[in-house]
């Protein structure tokens, strides 16, 4: 029994409250090291403040993935954790860059760490049951179409939350923060907005989204009680499918890249571009260079949400793993570019092979692995997926220290080493196999 095609409409509201979440994320990826700094973290620590993140995720999205699998409310499967998830993102987004002002309960550096704690393990809780959402509800014809109408507002969400503190700065906003406090205005702001338009997205999926009951979904998916009654981890793990394994290995290398390019751009081109000594974090030049770190990387959300757009058809001329692969070759290339530029406007050119990179990120590995999953598991091979995405970020972190020392503390050079990485990511698409899940 095949799933009945969905409408465009029907498609883009499983994913639209995605577009809060971006903004929300796209908020703590351009400003996480600019807060922390002004807080004053050492940058050779940065990566380690960053692992929050990651670990979050590790633990979160498979519990999530495997309690979303088994779980039936009145809202639905995975709704419950979406909403659930965006309530305390939202809180701790507007915590987080007052960090400052609960210094009579903990220091400061302390309580912005434990904020982003709080907020990244919540965005896990909600990023997950989304992913899964589009595998349960659109066949296999329009498995391309959802998840790059997924990636598209993802992208769209992530142009608006790194341009926030810029636009807030035009409007008048003050950019630098007022004697004897540590974080700018604009930045506070910026989290305020997020936090408050990623409630709004997500209530209009949670209420707008019809999933399919239990006994309607295992009809069109063919569930058995073989496959419902077998869900212990040593089973899942012993069951991962081969496309699942190879795809991790880009995942990797993907991923590394991206936590080194959050983590490092900021202090890299405010060194490269505007010549600042390594440790100055509350300067005018110093917020001008975040305020511009959230420009470029807008534009790298805004050339992945068009390229987004572009997807089903390149994917449908060139194949998927060609597509996936020239993605993120391309990506690499513009990392690496990055450590030989001087002038912020030519950055803007380097942010287009990232954001194709991005683009194909978000989309390619989840189209070629929802294809490979049973549908009976699709939530927690999604959740256990997300390993690829934390591992990675993890290691990131623990090395990105070390690889900063031995480069002799230039951030720009991280940059560099990003751009390898995805290279060698690419490089790596060649070893997936795709296969396509039959049930029994």
């Amino acid at each position: 029994m095949k799933k009945p095609n969905l409408s465009f409409w029907q498609i883009w509201n499983l994913s639209f409250g995605f577009l809060g979440v971006q903004i929300g994320y796209s908020l703590q990826n351009g400003n996480t090291s600019r807060i922390l700094s002004a807080l004053g973290a050492n940058p050779e620590h940065l990566g380690l403040f960053w692992l929050a993140a990651p670990l979050a995720g590790l633990l979160v999205q498979p519990i999530v993935g495997l309690s979303s699998d088994k779980t039936w409310t009145r809202l639905g499967r995975r709704v419950p954790f979406i909403l659930g998830g965006a309530i305390v993102s939202a809180l701790a987004m507007f915590f987080m860059p007052n960090a400052e002002y609960f210094a009579y309960l903990f220091a400061p550096l302390f309580f912005g760490a434990a904020m982003l704690l709080f907020m990244d393990t919540s965005f896990n809780v909600t990023m997950q049951p989304f992913r899964a959402l589009v595998g349960d509800m659109v066949n296999e014809d329009q498995r391309n179409l959802g998840y790059s109408v997924q990636s598209f507002l993802i992208n769209t969400g992530a142009v608006i939350g790194s341009l926030l503190p810029f636009l807030l700065t035009w409007l008048g906003v003050a950019n630098t923060p007022a004697d004897g406090e540590k974080v700018a205005p604009t930045v506070i702001w910026s989290f305020y907005l997020g936090g408050a338009v990623l409630l709004i997205t997500v209530l209009w999926t949670s209420f707008s989204t019809k999933e399919y009951p239990p006994k309607e979904y295992e009809e069109y998916n063919n569930v058995t009680e073989e496959e419902k009654s077998h869900t212990s981890i040593s089973s899942l793990l012993r069951d991962i499918p081969v496309t699942m394994w190879r795809l991790a290995i880009v995942q990797f290398f993907s991923w590394f890249s991206l936590f080194l390019m959050w983590v490092y751009t900021t202090n890299g081109i405010a060194e490269n571009v505007w010549n600042i000594t390594p440790g100055d974090s509350t300067s005018a030049t110093f917020n001008e260079a975040g305020n511009w770190t959230g420009v470029i990387f807008a534009f790298y959300s805004f050339f992945a949400a068009l390229f987004s757009i572009l997807i089903p058809r390149v994917a449908k001329k060139l194949g998927r793993k060609n597509t996936y692969r020239w993605s993120l070759i391309f990506g690499g290339l513009s990392l690496l570019s990055m450590v030989f530029i001087t002038n912020q406007y030519v950055l803007i050119g380097a942010m287009a092979g990232v954001g194709v990179a991005w683009a194909a990120i978000l989309a390619m590995p989840y189209t070629i692995l929802s294809a490979s999953l049973p549908a009976s598991r699709m939530g927690v091979y999604m959740g256990l997926f997300n390993a690829t995405i934390t591992i990675p970020q993890i290691c990131a972190g623990l090395l990105g220290g070390v690889l900063l020392t031995a480069l002799g503390g230039s951030s720009i050079m991280m940059l560099g080493v990003a751009g390898v990485s995805m290279m060698l990511a690419g490089i790596s698409v060649l070893f997936v196999i795709e296969h396509k899940h039959t049930e029994e």
